[in-house]
């Protein structure tokens, strides 16, 4: 047991013991251990001055204003409004009288970065999509109005442009983000809160990651402070080159912040600046091959990824895809998962011929296709069809409004099911609004026509064969007729 000495006994070697610290103090131990000299060698700069001061001028504050037409009191006089099934119209028109129809306008935030000489300003879908009127404020004050030369709703992604003069600022320098490591330093440079040119540093946490943002989700992820408003801003690297911009950030989470990789949208630069983006299209449904596919396809590992259907009259099936097939690798690399298959072949150029690996009955097969054009989004939006009928299944075509409101790509293939009556076949299978039904009675179903078709005489019978597609998943359901 350690005893405190007695007074008037001395302790010469303590001297030297307190001496030696001082000495390691002073020069090596702490600065090895946590400076920067032997560690990171000259990587971890005393500052950030310098790069804040490089790169500042090419990052803009956007402010976009929007107008809105409409009743004043439009969410309360909606139809659907619970406000006004509890009050009644008579209510409204008594304190409010009829109150024409108007307009208002409301204003919104963002950041964007100089990327052209020519005016060039690369920033978020989101900030601008629904704007009537675009400014840009630069790191001095000035202030030019902006307008859209082409937006891609899919990867938030937006080019606009504004007229530059000679007190315009350079572009910055577009980096490489497959270059990024997990661990590396970044800056982000934007606009939050509307509190003007904010810069934030931090490293980088994570790459790859899948947020359920849009279907070709490939986000960086940083501890850099993002807040609202730094949308559509750069994040920079320590050699000050963006490699990415920055879009979404976790409400309830703290250093977590999320950026589009600046590789992908230099990929798509070209067709924005066209102002249409068109992508590569197999026609094909996908999932992801789990352990329990992969040993009842006797797979050794969980890679590839397996087609559960595919679209009539598609490049898929032209060039003699199959459901069931395991596709293994695209153009010679290997696919590891649904989503890299579906961004790798979107990346694509239409009408490009691609090699598609694939295990067909445990046999390794190349197939070699021509690409389509992904189907134009809006060419999807017309007036839907609706059909009911004694399964308690109320179903309609896929139309853009509803894709957004059920998290679906409006070019998926098949009817979606927008109700459920209780006490049905449908509610005893356990169906729910938002799947979508794929087959019926092993008919494939591509609209409600051909749902429409498919049903005829299903009544008939006893049960009802359908195949649903439920967020990644693909699953046969049984509905039973009920007895009288």
């Amino acid at each position: 047991m350690f005893q405190v000495p007695r007074r008037g006994i001395r302790w010469p070697w303590m001297a030297a013991v307190w001496a030696c610290v001082v000495v390691l103090g002073a020069s090596g131990t702490p600065r090895g251990a946590f400076g920067a000299t032997s560690l990171f060698g000259s990587n971890l700069p005393p500052s950030f001055a310098d790069l804040a001061d490089k790169v500042k001028d090419s990052v803009v504050n956007i402010s976009t204003t929007q107008v809105i037409k409409g009743h004043p009191l439009q969410p309360f006089m909606d139809p659907d409004s619970p406000f006004r099934e509890f009050f009644g119209d008579e209510f409204f028109k008594r304190f409010f009288g009829d109150m024409p129809k108007g307009s208002m306008k409301t204003n919104s935030l963002g950041s964007g970065v100089v990327i052209d000489a020519t005016g060039l300003i690369l920033t978020n879908n989101h900030v601008v999509e629904k704007a009537t009127e675009i400014k840009i404020k630069l790191q001095n004050g000035k202030e030019y109005a902006a307008k859209v030369v082409g937006r891609d709703s899919k990867t938030d992604l937006a080019l606009i442009q504004a007229e530059p003069d000679k007190h315009f600022p350079k572009p910055a320098v577009l980096g490489d983000s497959s270059a990024l490591r997990v661990g590396d330093w970044v800056m982000a440079v934007g606009n939050p809160f509307g509190l003007g040119h904010t810069v934030t540093v931090g490293i980088i946490s994570a790459k790859g990651r899948i947020i359920g943002a849009g279907p070709y989700d490939d986000f960086l992820q940083t501890d850099a402070a993002i807040n609202p408003g730094n949308s559509g801003g750069p994040l920079f690297n320590m050699n000050g080159e963006v490699v990415g911009i920055n879009t979404a950030i976790v409400a309830r989470g703290q250093g977590i912040g999320f950026a589009i990789p600046i590789n992908l949208a230099k990929d798509l630069l070209p067709q924005l600046r066209t102002g249409k983006i068109v992508r590569g299209w197999l026609g094909i449904m996908i999932q992801d091959v789990t352990p329990e596919i992969a040993e009842s396809f006797g797979l050794k590992e969980t890679k590839g990824v397996l087609v559960s259907d595919v679209v009539q009259d598609s490049p898929a099936e032209k060039g003699g895809i199959q459901a069931g097939d395991i596709i293994t690798e695209f153009n010679g690399e290997e696919v590891h998962d649904a989503h890299e298959l579906s961004r790798r072949v979107a990346a694509t150029p239409p009408h490009s011929e691609v090699k598609v690996g694939l295990l067909r009955d445990g046999s390794k097969k190349v197939l070699t296709l021509s690409l389509g054009t992904m189907p134009d989004e809006e060419a999807a939006a017309s007036q839907p069809e609706t059909t009911e009928n004694v399964w308690g299944l109320t179903v309609q075509n896929m139309t853009k409004p509803l894709a957004e409101r059920f998290g679906w790509d409006p070019s998926e293939r098949g009817v979606l099911v927008t109700k459920v009556e209780p006490d049905s076949p449908a509610a005893e299978a356990r169906l729910q609004p938002g799947d979508l039904i794929k087959e019926v009675n092993r008919k494939k179903i591509q609209n409600v026509r051909d749902y429409n078709q498919a049903m005829k005489g299903a009544e008939k019978k006893k049960s009802l064969l359908l195949l649903v597609k439920r967020g990644e998943r693909t699953f046969y359901v049984v509905l039973q007729m009920p007895q009288n």
